[in-house]
């Protein structure tokens, strides 16, 4: 498997309010950015869309090391997914899961795909160079979405 490293970052202005997702995708030989962005939309819904997106443009199977600053995804992915799929849909206190949406694609693209996913929690805007590329990336999807690209 091609050995890929993912950073990934959501933005949002107002929350609700213009937010945008930015991807970053490194291997080997190649260099790819991403971004995309939404008029109405929340943090943790540019964060999923941003991890979704970025499985989704990889072409083949892939040994996939994915960074992510937001301990929602991260959590989710990795703790609290099996529960809510077991529960319906639904938190251990019984209420849906919010942006269930989402998450259910992101659990298909990564259960479909074939990766191989390894998650990583790196701070967000403490100097690592890819997550601060991802977070330049999801401000311009905010721009996007403002309609200022």
């Amino acid at each position: 498997m091609n050995p890929v490293d993912i950073y990934t970052d959501g933005a949002c202005k107002g929350n609700p309010g213009p937010g945008g997702w930015g991807v970053l995708l490194k291997s080997a030989d190649s260099l790819k950015e991403l971004f995309g962005g939404e008029a109405l939309t929340t943090n943790n819904r540019m964060e999923l869309m941003a991890v979704i997106q970025a499985l989704k443009a990889l072409k083949r199977p892939c040994a996939v090391t994915l960074h992510v600053d937001s301990q929602y995804v991260l959590k989710g992915m990795t703790e609290w997914l099996p529960g809510w799929k077991a529960r319906g849909w639904r938190t251990a206190s019984k209420q849906p899961v919010k942006n269930v949406d989402l998450w259910q694609v992101l659990d298909e693209v990564v259960n479909q795909r074939g990766h191989n996913i390894q998650w990583r929690w790196v701070r967000g805007h403490d100097g690592d160079a890819g997550n601060e590329r991802a977070d330049a990336l999801a401000n311009r999807g905010v721009d996007m979405a403002l309609g200022r690209v």
